[in-house]
């Protein structure tokens, strides 16, 4: 199997991450995660990140940081996570892969139910030192 590559954008605000709800028509709808995507091809990971936030929360950003590297859970895909700061501007999630945002603390984001055990380890082990 081919690993394709992905990034997972953790955009704060105001001390901040923003959360997504996985919308009913991708895969393992219902999770909450930060938001990611899909590489395109030619694609670098700053175009992906910028890219993908626009299409699924309608925001626009500047790449900050790539802070880590990890695996799905299932092995089909590399993540790079990056920062980027939402300063400013309304969410307008896309519908078909975005069911809810939440702007939530690392705290909050842990208690959210259900999460990908790469997501909590993130914000268990990396974000507090960010």
């Amino acid at each position: 199997m081919v690993r394709r590559e992905a990034i997972v954008a953790v955009l704060r605000r105001d001390g901040r991450v923003l959360a997504i709800r996985r919308g009913p028509s991708v895969s393992r709808p219902g999770y909450w995660q930060p938001l990611s995507g899909k590489l395109e091809p030619g694609e670098t990971q700053q175009e992906a990140l910028v890219r993908e936030v626009q299409e699924e929360v309608g925001l626009s950003v500047s790449p900050g940081a790539k802070v880590w590297e990890s695996e799905t859970d299932d092995g089909r895909f590399r993540l790079h996570w990056w920062t980027a700061d939402a300063a400013h501007g309304d969410i307008v999630p896309d519908p078909v892969e975005v069911a809810e945002t939440r702007w939530v603390t690392p705290e909050e984001f842990l208690a959210l139910t259900p999460l990908f055990e790469g997501d909590r380890e993130f914000f268990e082990d990396i974000l507090p030192g960010l």
